[in-house]
Parts: C-alpha cells; structure tokens; sequence
C-alpha cells in the first residue's frame, strides 16, 4: 500500500525511513507531553495562589528533594533515549550494506550527474527496486547536499573530497531530489529525480545510457547536453529569462558582450567559452558559469559544440 505521508513528514519510501519516522514522533510527542504538562502547571499555579488582596502575602516554599531529583533525571534518562536511537539510526545511514550497488554522483552549479560502473550516465538517478544503493558524491565547485525527502536521506557533498549516504526503496516511482545547501543563484533549480524502477527496466536503462562513440558528434552532444547539466540554464527553445543564452540560433550570431564589443559565435568562441566560461561574458547575463567542464576531452567538446550548431 503507498505511502501518502502525514501532515508532518513526506511519503516514506526507503528501509529507513521508518526508523527515523518512527524517532521524529518520539521526539515530538514527549514534547507535546511536556508542553501541556509546563503550561498546565503554570496556569494552575497562577489560579491557586494568585494574589486576591493586599494583605495577601505569599507562604514560604521548601524544596522537594524528590522533584529537583526527577526534573533532573527524567531529562536525562529521555536525552539518553534519543541519542542512542538517533547514533544507531545515523550509523545505520552511515554503513551501507554489504554488496550495494554503487552509483558516483557529481555535483556542481547547478545541477546533478549519475554515472553508473558500465560507464552510463544521466541526469537523474535511475535505480532498482529492493536493491541496496550506495551514493559516493563529490562536488566540482561548491558545497552542495544531497536529499530525497521520501527516503529520509541527507548528506553534503563537498569539494575536494568524497562523502556517502545509502539507501534502498522499497517501491516503483519517481521521488524528487533536491540540493539543501545554498550555492549561488540557481540554487533553487538544482534538482534531479529518482527513478526507481524493476530489475529489467534498470538493466534496460543502463543499456540506452551507454555513449555511442561511434554515433554523430551531434547526438552524442544532445545526451551530453543532458547529462552535463547544460539544460539547467541554456534552453534549446528560445524562451527569454534563462541564466545563460539560449541555444537556439546561436551559432553564427553576432553576440553583443559585457564590455561593449561583439564576437562571432564559432566554434573557437564555444570552446573558449566551456573552457573559460568567463573569458567573454555575454552582454545581460552575469559570470555564474560555474567552472567545472574544463576536464572535458576532445571528444566530448566537438560533441557538445556540434549539438550547439545545430539548434538553428
């Protein structure tokens, strides 16, 4: 039976989320109990000996041995609770399980790409129903963070280094990524889904992913258009607003620049501009081009200036 989520958290969809679910509501409902039992007796306290006359004057009080020791252990005994329930849930997200399918994830202003152990890549993470997924993620700019809300799974991903966070679904669908670190202008568009799909479909997808080196340059370039993240901010439609120039007719177009001057879209331009995306900075676009495709090969840069070329 699917999971439609509570007023407070999302679908669950994942082994753990149930942990964690179950974790959260302990947490909020000792709070609730505390709440209601502080105001409680703050409210009843405030009627019993509410002051009803001048003469009035207040009885001295003496301490309670036996509440001063329960205000003191009670809290105690709880936080004890919640942190071993908490550090055995985040091992858990922590140690991934014996034989997990291992994807690479690299992220990077503003997008996501998967890359999968027979070479295939993607925009969106594609993954096997019932099948232990291991994420080793890296980023080539900034700090950014990986969440699927519906599996209950966080975890940054940094520069210069490699984190981890696993997961396993436990039903077909598709869940929404999202980056939850803020890094920069398109931090909001920074998102990806996650397919999940039967053993047969997934091996089916892994096949279609695979680059065809010996397909057009132009075709190669329209999966790499894809799979680079180019289209979270160069359209292939014309539409206006966009954070980088659209591809649409621009090769061979005069294109006015920042400082004033013109340069002819050609192909030395494209390469300059992937390599060195702040080299030439379009006139009413800023230099958010992040750079991380200066390690693309040969290939991959005719490929991707070949798909530019024909978006006439």
């Amino acid at each position: 039976m699917e999971d439609k989520g509570t007023l407070w958290l999302p679908e669950a969809a994942s082994t753990v989320a149930g942990e964690i679910d179950g974790l959260f509501y302990f947490v909020y409902w000792v709070s609730v109990v505390l709440f209601v039992l502080v105001v409680g007796v703050m409210v009843y306290f405030a009627v019993k000996y509410r002051r009803r006359s001048q003469a009035d004057r207040p009885s001295p009080v003496h301490e309670s041995k036996l509440m001063e020791a329960a205000w003191i252990v009670v809290p105690t005994i709880l936080v004890l609770v919640v942190f071993t329930w908490g550090f055995k849930a985040f091992l858990k997200l922590e140690v991934a399980p014996p034989g997990a399918y291992e994807v690479r994830v690299y992220a990077q202003k503003w997008s996501w790409r998967f890359e999968y152990p027979n070479g295939a890549t993607s925009s969106d993470l594609h993954v096997p129903v019932g099948r232990p997924i291991r994420l080793k993620m890296s980023s080539a700019d900034v700090l950014h963070s990986f969440f699927v809300p519906a599996f209950r799974v966080k975890q940054d991903v940094l520069p210069n280094r490699y984190t981890s966070v696993w997961f396993e679904a436990t039903r077909q669908d598709t869940f929404q990524v999202y980056c939850t670190e803020y890094c920069g202008t398109s931090h909001s568009g920074m998102l990806a889904k996650v397919v999940v799909q039967s053993q047969d479909e997934f091996n089916n997808f892994l096949a279609e992913g695979m680059v065809d080196p010996d397909a057009p340059p132009a075709e190669r370039g329209a999966l790499l258009y894809t799979q680079l993240g180019c289209n979270a901010c160069h359209n292939v439609d014309g539409a206006a607003g966009g954070i980088g120039p659209t591809f649409q007719g621009l090769y061979g177009k005069q294109e006015p620049l920042s400082d004033g001057s013109t340069v002819e879209v050609d192909d030395n331009y494209l390469r300059e501009s992937i390599l060195e995306p702040n080299a030439k900075i379009v006139q009413g676009y800023g230099p958010v081009m992040p750079a991380a495709y200066t390690n693309l090969s040969e290939e991959e840069l005719n490929a991707l200036i070949a798909f530019i070329q024909e978006q006439q």
